[in-house]
């Protein structure tokens, strides 16, 4: 059998296009994968720029409050022109509050410096220099003789470590917040709150209002629906100040004595930093019949016991706080249509009352707490239960959101945290700060 033979020009022919077509294909799978790879270089590259345009800050907070001593170690991110970027926070706290060393100062270097240490391992170390630390001392503090108060300050003063971060080395970064700047407080947490919410300087979100119950003082601060209501608002509680170069003006009082603990202390009969007497206890109408204890506040045990009174329970503790309020608390005017953060122990009461997830928050009528008080002061009346001061601490609650002016269906939220950040002061307290050195 005779095999064909392949004319030699059509061979040459068939290996030249071969080749001319696999030269097309690698050239079009390069090509194609060339612009998956420009890409991914232009998006690199673009976060690489991104990052570049940023800069870098960090903001030390020390809360000197009247519970336990914390810091607060903000990492923010700035781009030009726009507001700045929390990145991370770091955070501890220590307990007792400074206010408990107001009569061993020296022992109260071991718990600053322990904190110190925390920033410093949080702070690169080519940062110290350019990093304001500030201490505020709240109203732990506030409720101290002056003279102990300025003890403890001073003791900081003299401590040169304290400084390593700072950038202006001056007195100012330590200092107290005096009794007629009590609002500060309140202020700094509305910034934390509506820097949070990303309310700041946003003219599509309306400004957010903030409660605040601590230990010893509480706080309520909002922007006015108008500014009308500003203006009919008493001199006193109004404050103006400069932030991310806009002007607020909000409606912010601090109410010194009225914090949970502090009124409790005050519905017992007892006296700010005064001991009883050998022998003596304190009775409440607040407090199960039977119920036989001791309680510790500011350093000073106390006994206290149930009281009998022939009414319910819950009736009787409300006639008693409403003594302890009475014409203290200013009502708040033009509130109906704003929306109320509530933290602190408004936090931990409805959470201890079931009112709220204790990691997820929750929001509910003002008209819960009183529910509430009903029903756990009525069970008190059978048994004790765990929380002695539960009926107590829940009809005062009620009592002073009436008595700040909020109708019984208006709705608060509750939370811990916003967008997993801290709601404390302490960020609102930093960003102030901060903006008036004109680093942000």
């Amino acid at each position: 059998m005779e095999i064909m033979k392949i004319p030699k020009p059509f061979f040459i022919f068939s290996i030249f296009t071969c080749a001319a077509i696999y030269a097309m294909y690698t050239k079009w799978h390069f090509d194609y994968k060339g612009k998956d790879v420009d890409k991914g270089l232009e998006k690199q590259l673009g976060a690489e720029i991104s990052r570049k345009d940023e800069v870098v800050l960090y903001g030390i907070m020390f809360d000197a409050g009247s519970t336990g001593t914390r810091i607060h170690v903000f990492h923010f991110a700035q781009k030009p022109k726009e507001l700045p970027r929390l990145i991370d926070t770091t955070f501890k706290a220590l307990k007792p509050g400074l206010s408990a060393y107001a009569d061993n100062v020296d022992k109260s270097a071991e718990g600053i410096n322990e904190l110190l240490a925390v920033a410093k391992e949080a702070v690169p170390v080519h940062l110290w220099k350019s990093t304001p630390l500030v201490l505020k001392a709240t109203a732990g503090l506030r409720l101290l003789p002056g003279e102990k108060a300025q003890k403890l300050l001073d003791k900081r003063n003299q401590n040169g470590s304290y400084y390593i971060f700072s950038q202006l080395k001056q007195e100012k970064d330590i200092s107290l917040l005096p009794m007629q700047n009590s609002q500060l407080s309140g202020i700094s947490a509305w910034i934390t709150v509506n820097f949070l919410t990303d309310s700041l300087n946003n003219p599509t979100k309306k400004c957010v209002g903030m409660l605040d119950l601590g230990g010893g003082s509480t706080q309520i601060t909002f922007h006015p629906s108008a500014e009308t209501s500003a203006e009919n608002s008493t001199a006193e509680h109004i404050i103006s100040f400069n932030l991310f170069n806009t002007t607020y003006k909000l409606n912010s009082h601090s109410y010194l004595g009225f914090g949970l603990m502090s009124a409790r202390l005050a519905i017992l009969g007892g006296v700010e930093g005064q001991t009883l007497k050998e022998g003596k206890e304190l009775t409440s109408p607040c407090l199960s019949l039977n119920y036989q204890g001791e309680w510790e506040h500011a350093k000073i045990l106390y006994k206290i016991k149930g009281q009998k009174t022939g009414r319910p329970l819950f009736e009787s503790c409300h006639n008693e706080i409403s003594k302890v309020l009475n014409k203290k608390i200013h009502e708040a005017a033009r509130i109906k249509d704003l929306n109320f953060y509530a933290f602190s122990y408004y936090y931990e009461l409805a959470v201890d009352a079931g009112l709220i997830d204790k990691k997820k928050g929750g929001i509910l009528p003002v008209r819960k707490f009183e529910s509430a008080a009903k029903t756990v002061c009525k069970t008190m009346e059978i048994q004790q239960g765990k929380h002695p001061f539960l009926c107590m601490d829940l009809t005062y609650i009620s009592l002073l959101l009436k008595e700040l002016g909020f109708q019984k269906d208006h709705i608060l939220k509750l939370a811990q945290k916003i967008n997993n950040i801290e709601t404390s002061w302490a960020l609102g307290a930093i960003l102030h700060y901060m903006d008036s050195l004109h680093m942000l």
